[in-house]
């Protein structure tokens, strides 16, 4: 029988566009068929006080103010297992399993966080693990969906104020790490560990005490987090091995807030909550309100990634200057850097262009003659040789900066971009991927030499992250459902490809 052709509000927050019943119900008869299983993961929306995940397979409904509430269940759950150590090892590692094989860690939490904002899609499509789409932007390596293998960022806790303990059966979460960063450095002032009312991260205060005079975030892009911790037992990355030998690493990683992109998560980590809190959505998502495509995560435009953010969350360069003012404060090459001291792309608007990656263009050093780099890879790939450059400009602000006592940071974020190029470009575990940790292994060890050289190594916490993990796409899995959209005669907007706007 025929829904009843109503409108509803398809978020529930304020401004939220609607839609009708029967508009999303025919697109959902089209992308939960069988047929396009292969690429069709789940998909999931807000239907009044509860959010609704389904596929070919089964339904499950559970409440939007408390996540852990389970309404129903119809067929087989999709997001039943939700391990957050599923995988966790190299050997463990499966090849594009399926959703009944998968494990989606914090799923129901993660997917009412996004429907809070009232620029949410109507409907989140995730792929399927193993989905191949380089007709819509797709790699051989991938992440953007709910399941371990591309949520899973690596997490390493080192120095000031934590014990040597190794490896540790456990989880946390991207909004952790912001929480976990204001902890160290002692600036986390109400006693339930929130540095901002809209925090949902929890500090790691177990693993770090409070206290360090210098404490750093380090995120390196895109990485394979089994990988990462196997190449450091292997012995070919040695910095990160050193951060081990003086703390500890969980086998369970940061699972990233959904959908698990870039933009999203690094401002997660930042702030302290999700996207649905903090207004960054996706790479690129559509706000009714205005009538306008925002796309935040273009090299052309990470200058202005801040204007996207909301103002009622703080970033932990704000927390420092509220609660230390005065203290030094650094963001290398994050775009996501409001309030910090110094920032790389504040020295991008302080020059007033309008393109990011342009400004910044003629400043950025010789890829092949950066000791660091692996030169075969950089003649090899323009891409590769880019990030290279990128990086070897960040390293050498970081250098400067931690050269003087006078410019030290209390607290600094630096990101590193090559390797979510290289593993985007070769899939994780590939020759690429690796060359690119090899290569952010060199640069961090030239700063753990310098903190050697100037007495600051003991007063300094050291944390190790990415903002998602990188999972083998398969070359065989193709297929497109924005084709069978159109087919279907449903008018609709697919941004950031998952993000669907109906009408």
């Amino acid at each position: 029988m025929p829904l009843p052709d109503r409108v509803l509000e398809t978020s529930g927050a304020p401004g939220a566009a609607t839609v009708s019943l029967e508009l999303r119900q025919r697109a959902l008869d089209v992308l939960s068929a069988p047929d396009l299983a292969h690429i069709v993961d789940l998909v999931a929306y807000a239907d009044g006080d509860v959010i609704v995940v389904t596929n070919a397979a089964g339904e499950t409904a559970f409440d939007r103010a408390e996540p852990h509430v389970v309404r129903r269940v119809s067929g087989r759950d999709p997001i039943a297992r939700q391990d957050p150590l599923a995988f966790a090892s190299l050997e463990d590692e499966p090849v594009a399993p399926t959703n009944a094989d998968n494990s989606y860690p914090f799923a129901r939490e993660r997917l009412a966080g996004l429907f809070e904002h009232r620029c949410a899609p109507d409907l989140a499509v995730v792929h399927t693990a193993g989905h191949y789409w380089p007709e819509r932007g797709g790699h051989l390596g991938e992440h953007g969906s709910l399941d371990v293998v591309q949520s899973r960022a690596p997490l390493l806790l080192s120095g000031a104020g934590v014990s040597a303990r190794g490896l540790l059966d456990r989880a946390a979460r991207i909004p952790d790490i912001g929480a976990t960063l204001v902890h160290a450095a002692g600036a986390d002032s109400d006693g339930d560990g929130r540095h901002h009312p809209r925090q949902t991260g929890e500090r790691l205060g177990d693993l770090v005490a409070p206290g360090a005079k210098h404490v750093v975030g380090l995120l390196w892009d895109g990485c394979n987090s089994s990988d990462l911790l196997a190449l450091a037992a292997s012995g070919d990355l040695p910095a990160v091995a050193r951060l081990l030998q003086r703390g500890c690493a969980l086998r369970g990683g940061a699972i990233a807030e959904f959908p698990s992109v870039t933009l999203v998560n690094h401002t997660s980590a930042i702030t302290g909550c999700g996207p649905g809190r903090h207004g960054i959505l996706n790479n690129a998502f559509y706000d009714r309100r205005s009538a306008e495509r925002v796309v935040p995560n273009d090299s052309s435009m990470w200058h202005r990634a801040c204007d996207w953010l909301e103002g009622d969350v703080e970033t932990i360069f704000e927390t420092m200057a509220r609660v230390r003012p005065g203290v030094m404060t650094a963001c290398v090459n994050e775009p996501v850097d409001r309030g910090a001291t110094y920032s790389t792309f504040a020295l991008v608007r302080d020059r007033g262009h309008h393109d990011g990656a342009k400004s910044l263009s003629s400043e950025l050093p010789d890829p092949t003659a950066d000791p660091n780099a692996s030169v075969d890879q950089v003649t090899a790939d323009p891409g590769y040789a880019w990030g290279t450059s990128v990086d070897a400009m960040g390293l050498a602000q970081v250098l400067g900066l931690w050269a003087s006592e006078e410019t030290r940071p209390a607290l600094m974020w630096w990101n590193t971009t090559l390797t979510d190029t290289a593993h985007h470009a070769g899939g994780p575990h590939s020759e690429v991927a690796r060359a690119s940790m090899g290569d952010a292994d060199r640069r961090l060890g030239a700063f753990l030499d310098l903190l050697d050289e100037t007495g600051t190594a003991e007063d300094t916490f050291v944390l190790l992250t990415s903002d998602h993990g990188s999972e083998g796409a398969d070359p065989m899995c193709r297929g497109d459902w924005d084709d069978a959209l159109t087919a279907a005669g449903i008018p609709f907007r697919d941004e950031a490809y998952g993000f669907i706007y109906l009408g």
